[in-house]
């Protein structure tokens, strides 16, 4: 029986614009093709390149300084979390394992996208099977970046056949295969069942140590660049720079809350929530989640 404590059933939205976009073809005189890049909803995989198009190796030594100024009491992180973070910073190699794992999950997913967009005929003959884009009630991010669901596009002959778990979306696939940690948002958050489905399937890979929850002192992606914009503002500060509060506390800014327990914790506290439970909100969402889905405070 799930744990889950909310019920989230959000309607799809139309695209209202797509912005400056590639234009690739036109088949006919009102059908143009453009290119539309994809953020997959509820996930997060580990960066390849951050911040900007750095790798994230270079950031090791900087990271390994954050671990040492955490320690000194440095830094505006409270000390839960800094005790929390310090071990996996402290090795030196926190950037380099950021981006070795978010070169892995990308290998991960251009093999799941092979396997299951490759239909084969009786025949043996092989074709690409389209995708299904289900796009959710916040439509771009920051990037321009269309905010979707995407599974394989299935015929209605074919789904009659399949249950809800076989016809998953690439976004649980991820998941499931423990490359990509659960990252729902509120209030862009999946169906009651599919979210019931994430985190059962997080909660699998966390517990089997797959992916990226094979070594312990791993940093999923929202982590990673959490600490990168920790690392810049502890620099300013122990250079003697005088900052306001929302530069100083401006690296951590969404809210969490464990949908199990239905329990929110202030950003700070993020990581006391098992990482398939949290759901992240925006501070100005915050009001909105707490009485649509009676959220409490935490103990």
């Amino acid at each position: 029986m799930s744990k889950v404590q909310i019920f989230w059933d959000p309607k799809g939205l139309e695209l209202d614009t797509l912005g400056n976009k590639k234009y690739l073809r036109a088949t006919d005189g009102d059908t143009p093709y453009i290119s539309l890049s994809i953020r997959m909803l509820s996930i997060d995989t580990p960066e390849v390149h951050y911040p900007g198009n750095q790798k994230p190796s270079r950031y090791d030594d900087r990271l390994k300084e954050l671990a040492q100024w955490i320690k000194q009491g440095k830094t505006p992180a409270n000390k839960s979390l800094g005790e929390s973070l310090y071990p996996k910073l402290a090795t030196g190699k926190a950037g380099t394992l950021q981006e070795t794992q978010g070169q892995n999950a990308t290998d991960a997913f251009n093999k799941m996208l092979e396997d299951k967009l490759t239909r084969v005929s009786s025949s043996g003959r092989k074709s690409k099977r389209r995708v299904f884009v289900y796009v959710a009630d916040s439509h771009f991010d920051q990037y321009g970046r269309v905010l979707a669901y995407m599974a394989p596009a299935y015929s209605s002959q074919e789904r009659e056949t399949m249950t809800l778990r076989e016809r998953a979306t690439f976004n649980l696939m991820m998941v499931e295969s423990g490359w990509a940690a659960p990252f729902p948002i509120y209030p862009s958050l999946p169906k009651h069942l599919d979210l019931v489905m994430l985190q059962e399937a997080g909660k699998n890979a966390y517990e089997h140590k797959k992916g990226i929850w094979t070594d312990p002192a791993t940093l999923t992606g929202y982590e990673y660049r959490m600490c990168v914009r920790l690392y810049e503002v502890t620099k300013k500060l122990v250079a003697g720079k005088k900052l306001n509060s929302k530069e100083k506390y401006g690296w951590i800014s969404r809210f969490c809350f464990d949908m199990t327990t239905r329990e929110i914790y202030y950003p700070q506290y993020y990581y006391r929530v098992l990482p398939y439970n949290r759901v992240f909100i925006w501070p100005d969402e915050v009001t909105d989640a707490v009485g649509k889905l009676n959220l409490v405070p935490s103990q």
